[in-house]
This record gives structure tokens, sequence and C-alpha cells, in this order.
């Protein structure tokens, strides 16, 4: 029998950057917030020396316990999904300030076009274009209306960088200055400047200068230590969450934090969420926590998994493509080139997680498709994030995976190695989505979300594209060796590392019939629960996630603020004038 708390006006499930943002925005308006948290408190101190490469990038200090919840995966339908029992292509965070603790800190826009991708391409191409069971959708608001939060989410964190004629437009420039540019970042520039590209420096959470922002909040100049991703920053030089907006909420006094609260599911009083029930960790009790209006901002799996188990929102069903809820799953499409030269070195252990040197000519519509077999694109980056010694053993193809030969060709070609690498869109497939497993549970025998993912055509060609576009800059950089590399070949593997930019699942859109939740994240099927996170994404761009996630988190809380004070109401206007029961 669960106990029942006091009541709260907001309940937050998951405090990292989206359920951050939110709790400050809330709390500063004077509203009473509660954040639920299943991993752990931290502070910037529980990241104060050593530099621990073995702990956090390999052992996985700050990550998701696998034994206690997993998710389940296979290729097709046809397969029988089995469990994740180690991470591998993907890092699930655990504990407060979530994954924007551990991230690297690259902090690109996406494009207007990836707002308006399906109107867009028909205009341009014709429909045709299309390729059959890519399933694109609009996002149901322009790059124009997004633009403000972007602006927004920048500020809060200080985001150094430079403007460039192949990125979108900006109502103002960065708030600090762009990073250094290394010796193997000056090559590339000049290289892909030669080429008639638009190399700049990329936009980064490592701030070039210390800042302070607009909530009072101080982030610090970065000092290249080359200990960001998979890593919290002890010098408070890499904005997160723990050092701009959980303060701000907390300094407030209307924010309570509860970590080790694991959220089972959401309760339902007709079509009105009343409350969650969640389990304290520490002691296995089970709780209820009323409240007037139910924030789910955890990560994309558990926004899917938490709404599947609480029967809220229509599944997907991919056979008849009726439902939401796990629809549109997308990923990020890996490629690129690797260069060794004989006769330079490079300062490869110095970097910080978001330095580098990119090119978005290949991104989004920024070149004509009319003669390519694919859509979209991605950016093409030689990004400086500090080679460390355990994971950083670079060897020609040839070489044996061991013995001296290895030995003697790592420690030669560790300072004579760069990479150029492309995040490539992912686009949704009628048969890449997300539901529960019929077959395996968790610690508490709720049944593990399965994801059903392989790569598509589309996929492949566009990865061979950018492996191409790669390797050739890599040739003119004057690289000995070249060697192209793609992650699409063969079936998605979920044990290789490959990109933490998941997406899709909980989409938004002007349509109930093909949507979850409006452009303030609001859900259509239960208008006081807005869910928010790149869950919302209807595709992924060619771009890191994170700043779409923060700038889509200040749209909701001006959404939820609004709610909350006009007493409810869905804030948008679906296409349709008859919504789903």
């Amino acid at each position: 029998m669960a106990t029942e708390l006091p009541h709260k006006q907001a309940v937050i499930i998951g405090v990292g950057w989206a359920g951050g943002i939110i709790a400050a925005e809330l709390a500063k308006q004077g509203f009473e917030v509660l954040g639920l948290e299943r991993g752990e408190e931290r502070t910037v101190d529980d990241f104060t020396m050593p530099k621990d490469e073995l702990k956090y990038a390999l052992d996985y200090d700050l990550m998701q316990d696998l034994s206690k919840e997993t998710i389940t995966m296979r290729n097709d339908e046809d397969m029988r999904a089995l469990p994740m029992r180690q991470l591998g292509s993907f890092l699930l965070g655990s504990g407060l300030g979530g994954a924007g603790v551990h991230w690297n800190g690259v902090c690109p826009r996406f494009f207007p076009y990836d707002l308006e991708i399906r109107s867009q391409t028909i205009e341009r191409y014709g429909e045709d274009k299309i390729p059959e069971d890519i399933t694109l959708q609009d996002w149901g608001m322009t790059y124009e209306e997004l633009e403000p939060y972007y602006d927004m989410f920048e500020k809060t964190l200080g985001v150094s960088g430079e403007d460039n004629e192949m990125t979108p437009p900006r109502s103002d420039d960065y708030p600090t200055p762009p990073m250094l540019e290394t010796r193997a970042m000056k090559l590339f520039k000049a290289t892909t400047d030669e080429m008639g590209y638009h190399p700049y420096i990329q936009p980064s959470a490592n701030l070039s200068e210390q800042y302070t922002n607009p909530d009072g909040q101080t982030i610090e100049q970065c000092k290249y230590c080359a200990f960001c991703e998979r890593f919290g920053c002890d010098y408070q030089a890499k904005a997160d969450p723990l050092i701009t907006v959980i303060p701000t909420a907390k300094e407030t006094g209307n924010f309570e934090i509860h970590t080790h609260a694991n959220v089972r599911s959401i309760s339902q009083d007709g079509d009105i969420a009343d409350g969650v029930y969640f389990i304290d960790e520490t002691t296995k009790q089970e709780y209820f926590q009323p409240a007037d209006i139910v924030i789910l901002t955890a990560y994309v799996m558990n926004n899917v998994r938490l709404l599947l188990q609480s029967e809220i929102g229509e599944p997907y069903d991919s056979e008849t493509q009726d439902g939401v809820i796990g629809k549109h799953y997308c990923y990020q499409i890996g490629a690129g080139a690797t260069g060794m030269f004989e006769n330079e070195k490079f300062n490869l252990y110095a970097g910080a997680g978001a330095l580098g040197m990119r090119i978005e000519d290949y991104n989004a519509d920024n070149f004509d498709h009319s003669d390519q077999d694919f859509l979209h694109g991605g950016v093409l980056t030689l990004g400086q994030s500090g080679n460390r010694p355990i994971a950083t053993n670079p060897v020609p193809p040839d070489t044996k995976s061991w013995g001296s030969d290895f030995k003697q060709a790592s420690i030669h070609y560790f300072p004579r190695t760069l990479s150029i690498g492309t995040q490539g869109a992912s686009l949704p497939h009628r048969y890449n989505y997300l539901d529960l497993d019929p077959t395996y549970t968790d610690q508490y025998g709720d049944p593990l979300l399965r994801m059903t993912y392989n790569f598509t055509d589309q996929d492949r060609k566009l990865a061979e594209h950018q492996a191409e576009r790669a390797a050739e800059i890599m040739e003119n950089m004057g690289a000995d060796i070249v060697t192209p590399n793609n992650d699409t070949e063969g079936d998605y593997d979920i044990v290789p590392y490959q990109s933490t930019h998941n997406t899709g699942g909980v989409i938004m859109g002007e349509d109930p019939e093909t949507s979850a939740v409006n452009n303030y994240l609001q859900m259509w099927d239960c208008e006081n629960m807005f869910v928010v996170g790149a869950s919302a994404f209807p595709h992924n761009s060619g771009n890191n996630p994170t700043p779409t996630v923060g700038a889509l988190a200040y749209r909701a809380a001006e959404g939820i603020e609004e709610y909350l004070n006009n007493g409810g109401g869905q804030l948008v206007s679906s296409k349709n004038s008859t919504q789903k029961a």
C-alpha cells in the first residue's frame, strides 16, 4: 500500500537539463515544485581529483545500473529481442543532472529545414523524393518560433561560439567568444576553406572565458583538461544542470528534490493525471505523490516506458501505423575518416569535450539533393576532445590487435592520428519504434522497454556520402594513411559505442492522430501532462540534440506557467477538430 504524500503544484520526473530548466522557471514564478530523481544526489565536489579514466570512461560510474533495469533490442519484428546486458551503443545516465553531467558540451542548433522537413522537402523536390516507409513529419512549429528559446538556453549556459553563413539565423551573438584553435583544427580549417567549404569553431558549453548567466550562476573558463564526456567537471567550466538551473531552482525556496525516487507509474483520474507512484530506492517504500501537473523529463527511453506502463496515450502499431507512443524512434548516423601522418605530430592529449572545427555544408538541406539518393545530411567535424591513454590506441588497419607490433604502432601513431566524424540525420522509419517487452522485466517485475531498430537504405546512403567527403578532406589535409569508416555497414549493433543521441517516441506535432504532444510538449490525451526531452523529436537532425532539448524545455516551461495561471486547457488548437479519446 503506497503512502500518500502532501500535495504539490507540480511534480517533475527526472532532473537533468529539461527537468532542471522547468524547475528553475516554475520556481522563479513562485510555483511549488517537487523533482523526483531516480539516481543519487551529486555536487561538483564529487568529481574532484583524480581524473579517473577507468572509473568514468570505461566502468561508467555515472551511468545506469543495467542489472536493475535495461532495455531489450531487436533489428526487426521477426527477431526475439534480448536484453542489453552491458552499456554499449549509447550510455544511459543516472543521478541528479542526468546526461547533462556527462555530456561533452557541443551546442549547435537544428536547422529551419528540420522543423518543417516534410513540407520543405516536398516543396523543393516533390513528394516522390521521400523514400517508402520514411514517415517524415513537420514538428508543428517553425524555427522562427523556436529561436528565442535557443537564445535563452545559450545564455543560461554561456555558450562559446562564432556565427557562420551555413548555420541557422540568430537573433543575438553567442554569449562568449569561441574556444581556442589547435594546430589540428587550423589544418582542417585551412584545408576545408581551400576546398570551398565554410569551416568554423563549433559552439561549446566548455567556456572560453568566465561567464555569469542571467540567473546569477557563474561558469568558469575551460582548462582544456580533456575529461569531459562521461565525466563531471570539477572546474565548473562545463555548463551543466548542477551549476546552472538546479541551483537557480533551489535558491528560490520553492523547489525540493527527492533523490533515489524511482517512478513506476503515473496515475490518472479520467483524462487528467493526478500524481505519480514511486519507490524510494533506499527504503523500498512505495509512495503516491499527488500533484496538479505532471512533467515527464526523464531520458527518451524512460519517457516512453512510463507512458506505456501507465497506459497514457495510444501505443504505436507498426502494422496499421495507428498510435503515437513509441513511434519515430531515431538515432544518429555515424561515419567519417581517420588519417595518420608519418611526419606530423599533434598535441592531442590536451582538449575539451566540444573543442573542434566543423563544416555544415553537407548538413540539412544546405546542398542540393536533386541527384542524391538520400535526404538531409550531417555535420563534418574534426574534434579535439583529448586522447586519453587507456582507450586511445590508433594503429593502421592491417596491424595486429596485440603484441609488440601493436604496442609500437600505438605509441607511434598516438600523436599522429586525426579523425573527422559525421553525425548524420536519422529519419523515422515505419518499423523503427519502441514498445514494452512481452518477456523481460525489471527488478520490480515491470516490463522492460523494447527497441526495434535497424539502419535503413536512407541511413546507409547518407553515411556512404559523408564518409567519402570526410576521406576527401583528410587526403587534402596530407594524411599518409586514410581510412574511411561507416557505422551503418551491416545491421545496427547495440554493442559498440556509437552515440548517446537517442530521440523520438513521444513526438510533437499539430495533429493528435500523428503526434503525442503539441508544440508546448503538452500531451494531446492528457492536458496536465507535459513530456519534455528528445523524445519529442519527430526525427533526429545532423547535429547534437541537447540545445534543441533545452530550447523546447524553455518553451514548455512557458506553456506550463500559462496552464497553471489560466486554469488549464489545451494551449494549442489541434489540426483536427476532434481529438483522440
